[in-house]
Order: structure tokens, then C-alpha cells, then sequence
């Protein structure tokens, strides 16, 4: 279709996201098996488009290749419990933070001080407690600007201790169930190590040890590094310019062997694939002069939207997001604009499952 003179270029507005999904199609639970989801392979330089399972994946790499997955485990922050006056409460932990409000401590074993969500908010000001279990209390001790707050855990146990005995798995709002045991495993990945996600990288659901040992096996090599998945994930472009959205931060590390992984493979020849949007984001974020990658550790606000130029990756897993979302943006930078709307109403039109127990896309 022609633009109208002065329009802007289709994929720089957030309304150039929207899309309806039809009724039914958000995926609840996952499928049986990890790699039994289906698989849309979309080329950006063919018009057509290709169906399969997830366990076709190994056939697209050749040797020399580099695939890049994200190590972050997701912990049970969901924390459900009671006021003194025993009215319902709920804290979602987001990120620790140091003991004097400074700095976060990612990795520690023993996180107390957390900055989280509450619920009833207008109830939950600081100086209050919640009851999560015979174990763990909760004491809000001081607002955030963005209407958050921080808070402290109370228990003999360590901080990873308690979340693992008294938690929720902090699944999608849009999923509208409580988690269950399932999910406990199936919403990690099988290779997650590093906890610290509020959700999951769910590119990197599909994955099974079988499978990763058939890449290895085809001369590809994996490497990792870790992003924590904020809570800013779930949230739509509420502006109209995305020049005006404020892009949530979210911490991540890149190990020296991975950086030099990256970079031999590219000076080989080799292609760098990535294992979902985070993966993307801490690559691109971390590209230092003569386009080499740096390791390290930091925080990242990296919004990648159309027109943005790749530096690192050259190949992208990843599943089928909200519209409206930062990630749905990458996903129309990397693939194209129209290469991207065009790939969402195939799947639409073929019966995939949609976020983040759906299906896959891989984009060439």
C-alpha cells in the first residue's frame, strides 16, 4: 500500500504493531515434549515460508557456526501471603538490590533487599509486613519513584532458599492460571543456571539436551551468557513515537570465553546465531571498535527498533510476542518491517501457538 505524503516509514510507529490474534491461540501450557513445538522458518531474502517442528533446527546450521544461549534462571519472586489484618497481599520481586539501596547483587546466594511490585499498593506502605509462610516475612521499607518498592525478606533461610520453599513461578499475566508444578521445569530452560529472571528467555523452552548435542555434534559451537529478564518484558508501547518509551534495564554478563567464541566465529566466516531477543539485546549491546565483541558485565536499555543496524548477529530464534512490544519491534528490525507482519499472519493463518509456551520462528 502507498503512503500518504509526510506518513511515517511503516515500522518506526508503535501502532504499526498491533495485530489481532483470534481467539485461542495464546498457548496456556506447553506442548509434551520441548522440541515438538513447531517451527516457522522465515528467509528474509524469499518471499516464501517454510513449516516444521522444533527438531528440524539442527538441519539449518553448517560447521563453524556459533549458537548463543542465555544461562538466566527464573526464580519463584511471585510471593503470596497476608497483612497483619489478614487481607490478601502479593510481592513481585524484581531485581536485589544492595543492603544500602545502591547498586544490585545479582548473583548473590543470599539476596534480602529486593525491589519489587505490591499489591494491594495504596495498603503496602513502607513500615508494613506480609506473611508469605512460617518462614518468611516481607517488610516494605521505602517507595520507588516508579511507584515500586523496596523491601526486605525475613527469614533463617537464604534469600534463593526461601523464594524455592515459599514462591510462585512468576508466569504471563496473559496465561490467566496460577503456576503448578509443571511449571516449575517448564518454564526454564534446560540449560538455566544463573537466577535472576522475573520471566523466561522462552525462545530457549524448545531446547533439550538431545538437541543441543545434535547442533554440537554438526560442528557448531554454544556459547553463553546470562541476561535477567525484567519485568519491563511484558509491558506494551504505550506512546506512539518509540523514541518516547522509556526501555526498562535489565543487568547482563558476557564471559571472556563467549566474546572470543563470537569473535573467532565471525573472523571465520562462521554466523552467530541467537537464542531470543535477550541474547540480541546483551550482544549488541557489548559491540566495542572494529565491531568486536566485548566481554564483561553491566546494564543494558538497548532499544533495537527499525532503522537499526546488526552488528553481531546474524541469525534469530525466537517465539511469537505481544503486540505492541519492544521485543516485536526487534523482531521487526532484524527480519524486516514487512517480512515480519508478513511471517505473524502466516502463523495466525496456520494455526500456531502464540508467547510464551507457543511456537518458534527462526529468521534466517
Amino acid at each position: 500500500m502507498n503512503q500518504p505524503p509526510n506518513s511515517p516509514i511503516p515500522g518506526t510507529r508503535a501502532s504499526d504493531y498491533d495485530y489481532e490474534l483470534p481467539e485461542g491461540r495464546v498457548a496456556r501450557y506447553p506442548v509434551e515434549k520441548r522440541d515438538e513445538s513447531r517451527l516457522l522458518t522465515v528467509d528474509r531474502e524469499s518471499t516464501s515460508f517454510r513449516h516444521g517442528t522444533f527438531s528440524d533446527l539442527a538441519d539449518l546450521f553448517s560447521p563453524g557456526d556459533l549458537l548463543v544461549v542465555n544461562e538466566s534462571r527464573v526464580l519463584p519472586v511471585r510471593l503470596l501471603g497476608r497483612k497483619p489484618t489478614g487481607a490478601p497481599a502479593e510481592v513481585l520481586l524484581l531485581r536485589p538490590i544492595s543492603v544500602d539501596g545502591v547498586g544490585e547483587s545479582a548473583d548473590a546466594e543470599d539476596n534480602r533487599v529486593w525491589e519489587a511490585l505490591v499489591r494491594p499498593g495504596g495498603k503496602l506502605k513502607p513500615g508494613r509486613m506480609v506473611e508469605v509462610g512460617e518462614d518468611l516475612s516481607v517488610e516494605i521499607l521505602d517507595s520507588t519513584p516508579e511507584g515500586g518498592r523496596i523491601v526486605r525478606l525475613h527469614t533463617s533461610l537464604t534469600g534463593t532458599q526461601a523464594l524455592e520453599q515459599f514462591g510462585h513461578m512468576p508466569l504471563p499475566p496473559y496465561l490467566h492460571r496460577e503456576d503448578e508444578a509443571l511449571d516449575r521445569e517448564r518454564y526454564q530452560t534446560v540449560y538455566a543456571r544463573d537466577p535472576g529472571s522475573v520471566a523466561a528467555p522462552t525462545a530457549g523452552l524448545h531446547f533439550t539436551d538431545g538437541l543441543l548435542d545434535e547442533i554440537a555434534i554438526r560442528g557448531v559451537e554454544i556459547a553463553k551468557v546470562t541476561l535477567h529478564v525484567g519485568v519491563g518484558t511484558f509491558r506494551p508501547i504505550e506512546v506512539e513515537d518509540p523514541a518516547d518509551h522509556v526501555m526498562h534495564s535489565e543487568w547482563y554478563r558476557i564471559p571472556f570465553q563467549t566474546a572470543d567464541a563470537v569473535n573467532r566465529c565471525r573472523l571465520g566466516g562462521g554466523r552467530v546465531w541467537a537464542v531470543g531477543t535477550t541474547v540480541v539485546r546483551t550482544l549488541e549491546s557489548a559491540v566495542g571498535d572494529g565491531g568486536r565483541l566485548r566481554p564483561g558485565s553491566g546494564e543494558t536499555r538497548l532499544f533495537i527498533r527499525p532503522p537499526y543496524r546488526f552488528q553481531v548477529v546474524d541469525r534469530l530464534i525466537t517465539n511469537f510476542h505481544l503486540p505492541r512490544s519492544t521485543l516485536l519491534m526487534l523482531v521487526g528490525s532484524f527480519a524486516g518491517y514487512q517480512r515480519m507482519r508478513d511471517a505473524y499472519e502466516e502463523a495466525i493463518q496456520e494455526g500456531y501457538r502464540f508467547y510464551s509456551y507457543g511456537d518458534a520462528m527462526v529468521i534466517l
